[in-house]
């Protein structure tokens, strides 16, 4: 049978063979910045066969835009060597197109791991850092402030983003992402509460737009024409008063004209006191606004694990493309085992198609079955 989930798409002179995404996903397991066996292991296996494009987690482009001490950088050539190594491994064993999400966290920074509570460290305390944001607003009231970024701040920034699209070039990425959600420093600058700047970056929807944009036409510019560049966003704050799914395709407007190649649309993560009622595909309307009314391609993302759900989504013409995180980390096969549910045939890296019980036969002669 014919998939629209295992047909081809191309981006500029990416083309994907399916439209399955392995979601950036923070691993928690970089030392300053640099990455470490763990990712050569998660990528490497994420390589193998859990979809066409593997994305590498969010990615800070400086030190005081990382999440945690923990998360992954590309300010450093240390970072960026490490990352070489991962990816080149990917390459010559997997077979998925390879992506990186840069961004940086703003206020949300500067706090531990997950695994180790995940609060906020007040700068100097346990190795915390001072954080800095559009405006001196705390992402809750018991976090530390963090600094307001002056427009000279703003313009060295674009500088380390565009430093760190070089080094990504040079490491091979196929695709950028920019992170322009879950509440970090994109999204700070779009939302209304979040940014209470009184400057050219504040106040109304084309002043709060206008970092992103100058931002994503810069990292553009730096980037290979052939290689597309899209964003990720939050389409909604869950919250009244917050940045709505009008000002998202809004703003996928600006950025389609910018040469934006697609919207990943995700939502939340700017407030803690979001309503979020999470159920399979709870996001899709918001991707299928935006590409509908924007003329964008749009990747969806949230609680879609069912191959057939993912189908239709795409069949539908909701999404041009689906992203799974802990799906596939459950299943880091995911691509393979929707294809045998769909019925059609997919890629299979050269040291994997041993283990596919269809072709056993053709490498293994019955004499010779491994025990």
């Amino acid at each position: 049978m014919t998939s629209a989930l295992f047909s081809p798409i191309t981006l500029r002179g990416l083309t994907l063979p399916n439209r399955i995404v392995v979601s950036p996903m923070c691993q928690y397991a970089s030392n300053d910045g640099t990455a470490t066996d763990w990712h050569l292991m998660h990528l490497g296996s994420m390589s193998l066969g859990a979809g066409a494009l593997v994305m590498t987690e969010m990615t800070n482009v400086t030190p005081a835009g990382r999440i945690t001490s923990k998360c992954a950088g590309m300010w450093s050539d240390a970072n960026e060597a490490g990352m070489k190594r991962v990816i080149d491994f990917c390459r010559t064993y997997g077979v998925a197109k390879q992506g990186i999400q840069l961004a940086h966290a703003g206020r949300k920074g500067s706090t531990q791991p997950p695994a180790l509570g995940g609060k906020p460290l007040a700068p100097g305390v346990d190795g915390g850092w001072q954080t800095e944001a559009p405006s001196a607003v705390p992402f809750a009231p018991d976090w530390p402030a963090p600094t307001e970024m002056s427009t000279a701040r703003l313009q060295t920034l674009i500088g380390e983003f565009v430093s760190a699209v070089g080094r990504a070039e040079r490491i091979g990425y196929d695709l950028i992402e920019i992170h322009g959600g879950h509440g970090y420093l994109i999204h700070q600058f779009l939302s209304p509460l979040s940014n209470r700047r009184q400057d050219e970056y504040g106040g109304r929807l084309e002043n709060r737009m206008r970092f992103p944009l100058e931002l994503f036409a810069a990292m553009r510019a730096a980037w290979p024409a052939d290689k597309p560049m899209g964003i990720r966003i939050s389409a909604t704050d869950w919250l009244d008063g917050g940045w709505t799914p009008e000002e998202a395709v809004a703003l996928a407007g600006e950025l389609r004209t910018l040469g934006c190649d697609y919207m990943d649309v995700s939502s939340g993560g700017l407030d803690p006191r979001q309503k979020i009622p999470l159920a399979p595909a709870y996001q899709t309307p918001f991707a299928e606004r935006v590409r509908k009314e924007a003329g964008i391609p749009t990747m969806t993302v949230g609680l879609i694990t069912d191959p057939r759900l993912a189908e239709e989504i795409v069949a539908a013409g909701r999404a041009d493309l689906v992203a799974l995180a802990r799906g596939i980390m459950w299943d880091p096969r995911w691509a393979w085992h929707a294809a045998e549910a769909l019925g059609v045939e997919t890629d299979y890296a050269p040291k994997m198609k041993a283990c596919h019980p269809a072709m056993r036969p053709q490498v293994f002669p019955a004499r010779q079955q491994p025990a």
